[in-house]
């Protein structure tokens, strides 16, 4: 896995957990690393627990105006007009294709502090949300200015990609949130079925799903970009049952908007874990 990285020009940190006999792999593990995109899961956990108390209705619609959207590449971020939408086509739109726009309006619902409760519910202390991601494309325009942000003098002054002064989390702690999401811990009933299926329905191929590329092994993912940052944390599932939650996040040295090597590394590292992790499982 190492090597993975090294030849990508990344540095790697990765978390691979067994979710039926607890086994895991770890590479940095434990490493404080600013999570971009991959909070969306924390949001989206957050609301589907809240949803699985009785106090939030999945199917309510909400009227979200053109003007005032969060900025993005895609979802509503992207769209030139007015949208109704249920909370849960948001939350898909979150999901499948990291929507920034939808991910703020349910910021907005959940609230900040919700999501930081959830997660110190579930135990992970050190996955703590900063911001939502209006402020954090701010702080990042505050930063480059007028400059380049593929300038190198400009990317090494970036707060976002300082996990003291942004969202955070550890590849350990990542797993163990999508361990509990699996078990039903998190979300427990239908509502953490319809997460996992949302998870389940993410349209990038290109890091944890490239590194499985079989018709019959299952990819749920949620990935993070921001600039020299590339992220996925997930969950394969084996047509044999084995399921694996992994979480990998890598900086690159280059500063190139786009990274193709970066990318495969992720999903290479994550074939490495789990090929050792079904070692391991048919050992015991």
């Amino acid at each position: 896995m190492a090597a993975a990285f090294a030849d990508a020009g990344v540095s790697g940190w990765l978390h691979a957990r067994d979710l039926d006999t607890g086994a895991d792999i770890a590479l940095g593990a434990d490493t404080l690393v600013s999570t971009a995109s991959v909070h969306k899961l924390c949001l989206l956990v957050t609301l589907f627990r809240e949803a699985a108390a009785g106090r939030i209705d999945l199917t309510r619609q909400l009227d979200i105006p053109a003007a005032g959207r969060t900025a993005g590449q895609t979802g509503l971020a992207a769209m030139l007009d007015a949208a109704r939408l249920s909370l849960r086509d948001l939350a898909y739109l979150t999901a499948a294709v990291s929507d920034n726009a939808a991910a703020d309006v349910l910021w907005d619902e959940v609230g900040l502090d919700a999501v930081n409760r959830t997660m110190a519910e579930l135990g992970l202390t050190r996955t703590v949300a900063v911001h939502g991601f209006r402020d954090l494309i701010a702080a990042l325009a505050d930063d480059t200015g007028t400059d380049s942000p593929v300038d190198p003098a400009v990317v090494a002054r970036l707060r976002v990609l300082d996990p003291t002064f942004t969202n955070r989390s550890t590849a350990r702690e990542m797993t163990a949130l999508l361990a509990a999401l699996w078990s039903g811990e998190a979300c427990p009933g239908e509502p953490g079925t319809a997460l996992r299926r949302l998870l389940g329905l993410q349209v990038w191929p290109h890091r944890l799903a490239a590194g499985f590329p079989f018709d019959d092994v299952r990819v749920h993912g949620k990935t993070g970009t921001l600039p020299t940052l590339r992220h996925e944390v997930g969950v394969v599932e084996y047509p044999d049952g084995g399921r694996y939650a992994l979480a990998v996040f890598t900086r690159a040295a280059a500063t190139s908007i786009t990274l193709p090597a970066a990318d495969a590394a992720i999903g290479t590292a994550a074939r490495l874990a789990v090929d050792a992790l079904r070692v391991i499982a048919n050992q015991v």
